[in-house]
């Protein structure tokens, strides 16, 4: 297997993408990883997050930017280094964001999202 990498400067070079009719500035968004389900996203929205929501789990690593996330009713204060999950099919945006806001996503799983067998747990180990 190879190792790919890609730095979240050399994915900054891709943004804006393409310009579309929902995004006539160019798309806030760059895929540079793909394997399997799982594909890589840098997402750097401008003004206004216009997602909808999306048919596989996601994580967020937010890179840089401060602001306030939205996700299933409830919102909650983001920052640098926090990661953000997000289950296949539920409403959410970044309601906030610093004009410097960066954010990788990681889409994976199956169309709709793992099962649900257990409950979300925070850990941490020491």
């Amino acid at each position: 297997m190879t190792l790919h990498r890609i730095t979240t400067w050399q994915a900054l070079s891709q943004l804006p993408g393409a310009a579309t009719a929902r995004y006539p500035q160019g798309a806030p968004f760059a895929q540079m990883l793909r394997h399997g389900s799982m594909s890589v996203e840098l997402y750097r929205p401008q003004g206004q997050d216009l997602q909808t929501p999306h048919a596989q789990d996601e994580l967020y690593v937010v890179v840089a930017g401060r602001g306030e996330f939205f996700c299933g009713g409830d919102t909650q204060e983001f920052g640098p280094g926090d990661c953000l999950f997000v289950p296949a099919g539920l409403e959410h945006r970044f309601t906030r964001f610093d004009e410097d806001f960066i954010t990788w996503v990681i889409f994976y799983g199956p169309q709709g999202g793992e099962a649900n067998t257990s409950s979300l747990t925070n850990s941490s180990s020491t």
